[in-house]
C-alpha cells in the first residue's frame, strides 16, 4: 500500500461516545516520497556510526546504564512524573518523601527495560514480551491495580477527565487482542520488504493507537522501539532512546500522531520519527566522543598519579560511569573494602576534583561525578 492511500481508521460508535478503530498493518508499504527516502538514508548512515562508537568502546555497557537512565527519566516525564536524571541516579534513602513514587516508577522502567533487554536472547518482539514487560513495569507503584501484563477488558481514553471530553478514545477493548496480533505480525513478518525504521515507526503509531494495556501504553510503546532495533541488530547496544527527542518535542509528538488517525497523514509521521532517529543518534554520538575525552583526562592525567592506589581508583572510577553519584558505603561494598579506605579513595577523588560533594554535611555525604553526569543532559 502507497502510504499517500492509507486510511488510518474509523470511528465506531458506542454507548455514548465513539472509539477510533484502526486499520490492520500487517501488509506491503510502499513509500514514494523523496523526503522520507532521504531521511531514510540519514537515519541508517547514522545508526551505522552510532553503531560503529557502541563495539569500539571499552566498558561500553557502563556507559549504555547511563543512556538507560536517561530515557527513563525522559519518558517517565513525558507521563507526568518528576523525577530529574540526578534524583533518578540517587539511592532511595537520599529522596524526597513527596517524589519516592515518581522515583519508583523510574526505576521500575529501568528495571522493564533491561528484563526486556536481557529477554531478547529468548523471545521475539512479541505480545508475550511485551506483556511480561508491562507487568514489571508497574509492579508496586501507582498502576499495580491496572491488570499489569494483561491487555485491557475495558475502554480507556487520553485526555480529559471522562469518555465524553477526551481528547483521544482508542478502540474498544473486544478489538484489542485481534489489533495486537496483526501488530505483532508486522512487527515480526520476513516477507514483508518493509525498511525497518519505517516498520518500527508504523508500529509505534499502531500500539499508541491501540493503547492495549490500561496504563503504561506511552513508556511501552517507546521502549518498544528500542526493542526493535536491538532485536533486529540495527543497533547492536541498546543505544538509542528517542524519548529525550519527544519530550523536548512533545507537542509535535502528540500532534502528528494525531495527524495519522485524523488525516490520514502517515508521511509526517514518519517524517518526525526520522529526524527524531538522526538529532538522536548524533546527540548519542557526540556523548561517547565527550566520554572518551573525559576518561583520558581522568584516567590517564589525574588517577595515574595516585600511585599504589591507582588499581582501586580505577575500579571505583568503573563503578562511577555506571553509578555517578554515591556516599561512601555504597563505595565500601561496590569495591568489597572497608569504610576507612572507601573514605580515602573518595578523598582522593575530592582532591582531583573528580567527585564533588553535594549536601554540604559533615555526615550521610553525597559525592557527585558532576563533569560525567553533564555529558548526559
Amino acid at each position: 500500500m502507497d502510504i499517500q492511500k492509507f486510511k488510518a481508521g474509523t470511528l465506531k460508535k458506542q454507548y455514548g461516545y465513539s472509539s477510533f478503530s484502526p486499520s490492520l498493518i500487517n501488509h506491503s508499504w510502499l513509500v514514494n516520497d523523496a523526503k522520507i527516502n532521504n531521511l531514510l538514508s540519514n537515519a541508517d548512515r547514522k545508526l551505522g556510526e552510532l553503531n560503529a562508537f557502541s563495539m569500539l568502546i571499552p566498558d561500553v555497557d557502563f556507559f549504555i546504564k547511563m543512556h538507560i537512565t536517561k530515557e527513563a527519566t525522559k519518558s517517565s516525564r513525558i507521563e507526568g512524573t518528576q523525577t530529574s536524571m540526578e534524583e533518578a541516579l540517587q539511592s532511595e534513602a537520599y529522596i524526597n518523601p513527596e517524589k519516592i513514587d515518581d522515583w519508583h516508577e523510574v526505576h521500575n522502567y529501568i528495571k522493564a527495560m533491561n528484563f526486556a533487554i536481557a529477554q531478547l536472547d529468548k523471545l521475539p518482539v512479541s505480545n508475550r514480551l511485551l506483556k511480561q514487560t508491562h507487568k514489571k513495569l508497574l509492579q508496586g507503584v501507582r498502576g499495580r491495580h491496572k491488570l499489569p501484563g494483561d491487555f485491557r477488558t475495558s475502554q480507556n481514553w487520553i485526555g480529559g477527565a471522562s469518555l465524553k471530553d477526551a481528547a483521544f478514545i482508542p478502540p474498544h477493548h473486544d478489538e484489542v487482542p485481534d489489533l495486537m496480533s496483526d501488530l505483532e505480525k508486522f512487527i515480526n513478518n520476513d516477507d514483508l520488504h518493509v525498511p525497518p525504521l519505517i516498520r518500527i515507526a508504523l508500529a509505534h503509531y499502531q500500539f499508541e493507537t491501540i493503547h492495549p494495556f490500561l496504563d503504561g501504553n506511552g513508556r511501552l510503546g517507546r521502549l518498544l522501539i528500542t526493542l526493535y532495533l536491538v532485536s533486529n541488530k540495527i543497533i547492536s547496544k541498546p543505544a538509542l532512546y528517542l524519548s529525550d527527542f519527544f519530550e523536548r518535542n512533545r507537542r509535535l509528538y502528540y500532534e502528528n500522531l494525531t495527524g495519522v488517525r485524523t488525516k490520514n497523514n502517515v508521511a509526517k509521521w514518519l517524517s518526525f520519527f526520522l529526524v527524531g532517529v538522526v538529532e538522536t543518534a548524533q546527540n548519542s554520538i557526540e556523548t561517547f566522543n565527550a566520554i572518551i575525552k573525559l576518561r583520558q583526562v581522568v584516567e590517564e592525567k589525574k588517577i595515574i598519579t595516585l600511585g599504589k592506589r591507582v588499581p582501586l581508583a580505577l575500579a571505583l572510577i568503573r563503578y562511577l560511569y555506571s553509578k555517578p553519584i554515591v556516599d561512601a558505603n555504597e563505595v565500601a561494598i561496590a569495591l568489597e573494602v572497608n569504610i576507612s579506605t572507601a573514605h580515602r579513595l573518595i578523598q582522593d577523588f575530592e582532591n582531583l576534583k573528580i567527585l564533588v560533594e553535594q549536601t554540604g554535611y559533615k555526615r550521610n555525604r553525597v559525592f557527585v561525578f558532576e563533569a560525567y553526569i553533564k555529558l548526559f543532559k
